[in-house]
């Protein structure tokens, strides 16, 4: 599923002495089956963004058009457009409410007037998914799982919907290392095998490195920079004026390059240091 915006702009309160222009004539295009990586400071407009994707708020102008569809124009399905588009927020266990997990992830297929078994099948999916044991864990209650366990039977509400598209607001907030790896290694599974448009908004430089094809870099309410992690990430001096950086690896990596060793300078994940650092070992010689 395709999602391209053309020259959007949001402003809150509007005619008061506190509005303000969150998004400012942005215009942008995301493919079909592409992991996006959105990043930028906080306030840069980047969870505004998101909440413009699936119609819960409405640009104050602009167009934002889903699979060729507006989804801003008058008479829009956005019911529909939210089947399609799945928003996971920040910290998304608090919103979980039901006595079981099986109830709980089949909140959103209920309220698509699905069949009992249709229900049960898609629970079924999603919960294999997020690697959630059905037998095990679908009657039990939601609040006595770890956090990472909770996060997942959110996710899962919203795997069960079965978008096109899923957009992640900082999954991994608040995790333990152990429940942010497990988190993060589900979604790189949910986009190599399913091939669903994946928009991830995370601070992690290194996250984002290691998981997007293309990176969306917002300040001030803009879209200042695009492309895959590697040229995004070459333009350092730009990304921090913005309080951002790039990856720590990256930085080491650039020490290592002024003290004479040969190492590529387009460094941006642990496992590429990691080979190169294994050549020049390897080789005897800096």
């Amino acid at each position: 599923m395709s999602i391209k915006i053309e020259n959007l702009t949001y402003k809150y309160m509007i005619g008061t002495p506190f509005e303000k222009t969150a998004l400012n004539d942005v215009s942008l295009e995301i493919k079909k089956g592409e992991f996006i990586g959105l990043i930028g400071h906080t306030g840069s407009g980047k969870s505004t963004l998101i909440q413009q994707l699936n119609g819960l708020l409405k640009p104050t102008s602009g167009e934002i058009y889903i699979d060729g569809e507006s989804i801003t124009s008058k008479g829009a399905n956005l019911k529909q457009i939210r089947q399609k588009v799945g928003l996971v927020f920040q910290y998304p266990e608090h919103q979980l409410f039901e006595e079981t997990v099986y109830k709980d992830i089949a909140f959103g297929p209920k309220n698509l007037g699905l069949t009992d078994d249709e229900i049960e099948k898609r629970i079924k999916r999603a919960m294999k998914v997020v690697s959630l044991d059905y037998d095990k864990y679908k009657d039990r209650s939601p609040f006595d799982l770890s956090g990472g366990q909770r996060r997942r039977v959110a996710i899962a509400g919203v795997l069960a919907m079965e978008p096109e598209v899923l957009i992640l607001d900082e999954p991994t907030a608040g995790l333990d290392p152990r429940g942010r790896d497990e988190i993060l290694y589900e979604i790189k599974n949910l986009h190599k095998e399913y091939k669903m448009t994946i928009i991830l908004v995370s601070h992690s430089m290194e996250d984002v490195a290691k998981l997007a094809d293309r990176l969306i870099v917002m300040y001030k309410g803009k879209n200042i920079l695009s492309g895959t992690p590697k040229e995004v990430f070459t333009h350092v001096e730009t990304l921090e004026n913005i309080g951002l950086a790039v990856p720590q690896v990256t930085y080491v990596v650039k020490r290592l390059r002024e003290k004479g060793f040969d190492i590529r300078e387009d460094v941006i994940t642990v496992d590429e240091a990691k080979q190169e650092l294994l050549k020049v070992i390897r080789s005897g010689k800096k």
